[in-house]
């Protein structure tokens, strides 16, 4: 507790409760305490040790303080999930939101949601629509902005002001946090369909920007569905990956991140630092490597469902090529934590296909003589 009597909770609190919540409700199991038992359990043996503290600048939200009644006699929590959402049964064609904006509330808005987690994942297609369905809301001094107890309607986005987080905890209301001009609240009542845990009241005049429950849980629960079969259908395709068990391409697709490149673009430069590997999704990638004589030679062409990227991490290595994008390219990256702490299992059969690519180099080049960047 700080000395002002305020709690502040670790921003990495925060996220590891936002994500538990998205998988929760993606995958709808029928038993939460043993869905929780081995979803942490996972994140402990998949994160790396880390020194020092994260920041705690982001307050918990109201949602983040458990209603002690949603508890059975026994201890056990009642259902979360009054209000089942099934991303496979969304109809294909929506009624899109729009809510008109200026181009300068337009940037506003951007500015205002970029550093939320919840939309790190959404493909700009999928943001535009976020940005298009959320509304300004300007509140003045002492207004109530949501109440405890009350239905979740919206989730909001803080674009200026300053905000109270208050809990009733039947002996008056205790201050519990606070916003200064940045953040977001209102998201785990939405996802949970449960009432509003706390209070949250403006002590400044201030701009919100709301997006209503029902775009919002399409959008993120949808996402988070579609993005994690996507890319367990693509890394059942990768013959790299045939040691992995189904529970080890989950967890693998959950760490991939999806990047676009444009014509030409270079992906990887030859002597960089490796800092992850890259599987193809759409697209052609052409990796090239320049010899001792400083001319650049096509070595091979990557397209869909293959990767490159993996030799510099397995050897710790600088990159040994260049991987330039041929058209417009998109790529699932996994980093360099992600790797070894997943890709364990493949380490032998990467290895033995390093003999096969230094073969053809030589065949390429004439000689390992003419060429830079191996080992």
């Amino acid at each position: 507790m700080a000395e002002s009597g305020v709690y502040k909770i670790p921003q990495e609190l925060q996220e590891i409760l936002l994500d538990f919540t998205v998988q929760f409700l993606v995958e709808q199991p029928e038993d939460l305490v043993s869905f929780a038992i081995v979803y942490f359990s996972r994140l402990q043996a998949r994160r790396p040790v880390q020194d020092g503290h994260h920041s705690d600048e982001s307050m918990l939200s109201d949602e983040d303080y458990e209603d002690n009644n949603s508890y059975t006699a026994t201890g056990r929590r009642k259902s979360v999930f009054a209000e089942t959402y099934n991303p496979e049964e969304d109809e294909v064609e929506e009624k899109t939101i729009v809510h008109p904006k200026s181009d300068a509330q337009r940037r506003s808005l951007m500015d205002a949601v970029k550093g939320i987690l919840l939309f790190r994942s959404l493909e700009s297609e999928q943001l535009g629509e976020v940005l298009d369905a959320m509304f300004c809301r300007t509140v003045e001094k002492d207004d109530y902005i949501i109440q405890q107890g009350d239905d979740g309607d919206n989730f909001y986005v803080i674009e200026s002001g300053q905000f109270n987080i208050t809990v009733d905890c039947g002996n008056g209301e205790k201050l519990v946090g606070s916003y200064n001009n940045e953040g977001s609240f209102g998201e785990l009542a939405l996802m949970y369909n449960m009432p509003r845990a706390a209070t949250i009241k403006a002590l400044t005049a201030g701009t919100l920007w709301a997006l209503d429950r029902v775009t919002f849980r399409r959008i993120v629960l949808r996402t988070a569905f579609q993005r994690r079969k996507m890319y367990e259908s693509l890394l059942e395709t990768v013959p790299l990956l045939n040691s992995l068990s189904a529970y080890e391409r989950m967890n693998l697709a959950d760490a991939l991140i999806s990047q676009t490149y444009s014509d030409n673009y270079v992906i990887v430069s030859q002597g960089a630092i490796g800092d992850g590997m890259y599987f193809v999704e759409e697209g052609m990638v052409v990796i090239s490597m320049e010899g001792k004589d400083g001319i650049e030679r096509e070595i091979t062409r990557i397209r869909k469902r293959g990767y490159f990227g993996e030799l510099a991490l397995v050897t710790h290595k600088p990159r040994a090529a260049t991987a330039r994008a041929v058209g417009n390219v998109r790529v699932a990256f996994l980093d360099v934590n992600a790797f070894e702490r997943l890709l364990g299992p493949c380490m032998d059969v990467m290895k033995r296909n390093f003999k096969d690519y230094e073969d053809q180099l030589v065949r390429i080049f004439g000689s390992r003589a003419n060429m830079t960047g191996i080992k």
